[in-house]
């Protein structure tokens, strides 16, 4: 599980993230399986996300590559941001 004492993960905590880009960067990199407005599609829905996934488990669920099929992401801490600020928003 990302720690709040890991880099990467405070990195991004400490970073404002903008919805927008998070939402092309899911576009890009998560639409293929979780649908385009995140609702499911060979992946599961992330309607909601945040309120079964921590912030921590949400940036562990992206970079782990954990939880085949899905792939192994390394998106930069900002890029981590602005996609949580979508997934927050959801």
């Amino acid at each position: 599980m990302a720690q709040a004492s890991d880099p990467y993960v405070k990195n991004v905590l400490s970073l404002m993230g903008n919805p927008v880009q998070g939402k092309a960067i899911f576009q890009i990199n998560c639409a293929g399986c979780h649908g385009l407005e995140a609702d499911g599609l060979v992946g599961p829905s992330l309607q909601a996300v945040p309120k079964r996934k921590s912030r921590y488990g949400l940036i562990h669920q992206v970079i782990s590559g954990e939880t085949p099929p899905m792939p192994k992401f390394q998106p930069s801490a900002q890029e981590m941001a602005d996609l949580l600020s979508y997934l927050e928003g959801l």
